[in-house]
């Protein structure tokens, strides 16, 4: 159609990929305000600022559902790590740690939420807090936030090695309840890190409980993700089953030689659980994962690297079966040595990370660790490695399909009104690249580096960023049940 309506911005001649996973089409989108307002030939239309695309693809903005940015959207707004790579909302609070709600009981940051940051940075007692403090940085990326199942714990808890009581039950189940009531999306858990892992069900079906009432959702680091897998993600199923909560397994994967080949296996129980409730999973596009050093990780059969050591920093960057040579003791006491500190695990098949990363059910998640100093490539690389490499290269999946796990999928999965899809009435978070040069440029050497072939990104109907540079920053805080 032809229209002489004038517009905010104009991108015209793109290759559209409308989030949903239909055939891309040629198109003409114009932008007012926040939203876009036309999609077609829009032939006589003008805006205050046009857009030649040339044939390049246009595609929601990626959402990145599973990250680590919670108090990183406040301290560093500007999101470079994501925003170059096409990412236009993250959601945060993953794995059970959250910045929020959040009041530190002594002078150290528990494991694992020394992921997020040091003691100064966890300021936001109430969600509310922190919602504020989100909307007054105006960071460059949208931000939507789960609450941390451990966060909640380390409220009341000076023991973690035993099930919370009754009454701290019921004192996080409050805390819980004033958060989602105040926009949080829903609650995470890190049932294998130890500050969670002796929580039963009983502490586990009271707050999912509370989740369900709220029509939130609940997503899990599972209890195992080593020989343990198919049981934890029953109790998975059950937990959010007896809630009536959504849910999401987070970076579901089959951890550990012994457990390499049971992709198609846990693949299975999802899709067979999915048949009687919603669930979905995330993944990243890598066969290493990252955290802290974990004792019940260390094992000779997996290559293992030392990001960080806060008593040893001298021994930062280097493999720890180097280190313990350097030493001279075992890979244990080695890693008992250097603790706490961080760590890459190579302990993934690159079969099952692909079968995984290709299912339906899966959306992509980085999972990335921005306050790691030396952090895993995902971090600045997991959204175009899944279109260059796995569906450009490898012909993994077609590209609509592709995208819809990057945008249409994760925005109706985590409640994301108006987002994830290119159609009239829809948020302007839209990436423009090119197929064709688009390089995850990120690797585990060299892992701060940002990709290549992004063009062009827009946060709520603001150009954030543009050949090679942050231009406005515009993102907020959308909470639950808003758009």
């Amino acid at each position: 159609m032809s229209s002489s309506r004038h517009f905010d911005v104009l991108i015209r001649g793109a290759r559209v990929l409308d989030g949903t996973g239909a055939p891309a089409f040629d198109a003409d989108v114009a932008i007012s305000g926040e939203r876009i307002a036309a999609l077609g030939a829009l032939d006589g239309a003008s805006a205050g600022q046009v857009i030649e695309a040339h044939g390049l693809c246009l595609s929601p903005g990626f959402i990145d559902v599973h990250t680590h940015d919670d108090t990183n959207v406040i301290r560093t707004p500007e999101m470079l790590p994501k925003l170059t790579q096409g990412v236009t909302t993250v959601v945060v609070g993953n794995c059970g740690i959250s910045a929020s709600p959040v009041q530190l009981r002594g002078e150290t940051v528990p494991d694992p939420m020394n992921l997020l940051g040091r003691c100064e940075d966890f300021t936001y007692p109430d969600f509310a807090d922190y919602a504020a403090a989100v909307d007054h940085a105006t960071p460059s990326v949208n931000v939507a936030a789960l609450v941390g199942h451990t966060a909640l714990r380390a409220n009341l808890m000076d023991d973690f090695d035993r099930p919370a009581t009754g009454d701290e039950i019921e004192s996080m189940r409050a805390a819980l309840k004033q958060a989602l009531d105040a926009g949080a999306i829903g609650m995470s858990s890190g049932l294998a890190y130890k500050n969670a892992r002796h929580a039963p069900l009983e502490e586990m079906h009271a707050l999912v409980d509370e989740v369900g009432r709220h029509g939130a959702l609940y997503t899990t680091h599972l209890r195992d993700e080593f020989a343990g897998l198919p049981e934890a993600m029953e109790e998975a199923f059950e937990t959010a089953r007896h809630g009536g909560a959504e849910l999401v397994i987070s970076h579901l994967k089959c951890a550990g030689v012994g457990n390499w080949g049971n992709a198609p296996l846990a693949l299975e129980r999802l899709e067979r659980a999915a048949l009687t409730q919603t669930c979905h999973c995330d993944c990243y596009p890598y066969t290493a994962g990252s955290s802290t050093l974990d004792l019940g990780q260390v094992t000779d059969e997996i290559d293992i690297f030392i990001t960080w050591s806060e008593p040893h920093p001298e021994m930062a960057r280097r493999a720890l079966d180097e280190i313990a040579r350097t030493w001279n003791v075992s890979l244990m006491d080695a890693a008992a040595r250097l603790q706490p500190a961080g760590a890459v695990y190579h302990n993934m098949s690159e079969a099952d990370m692909t079968r995984i990363l290709a299912h339906p059910l899966a959306m992509v998640g980085s999972d990335g660790l921005p306050n790691d100093p030396h952090p895993h490539p995902r971090l600045w690389g997991a959204f175009p490695r899944v279109i260059a490499r796995y569906c450009r290269d490898e012909k993994l999946f077609e590209l609509p399909e592709a995208v819809r796990k990057m945008t249409g999928l994760s925005a109706r999965n985590f409640g994301l009104t108006d987002r994830g899809e290119i159609r009239e009435g829809a948020f302007a978070d839209l990436t423009l690249f090119d197929l064709a040069t688009l390089d995850d440029v990120a690797t585990f050497s060299d892992p701060i580096a940002p990709a290549r072939g992004i063009e062009l990104v827009m946060v709520n109907g603001t150009i954030a960023y543009q050949n090679g540079a942050l231009v406005q920053r515009a993102g907020r805080l959308l909470r639950r049940g808003a758009s």
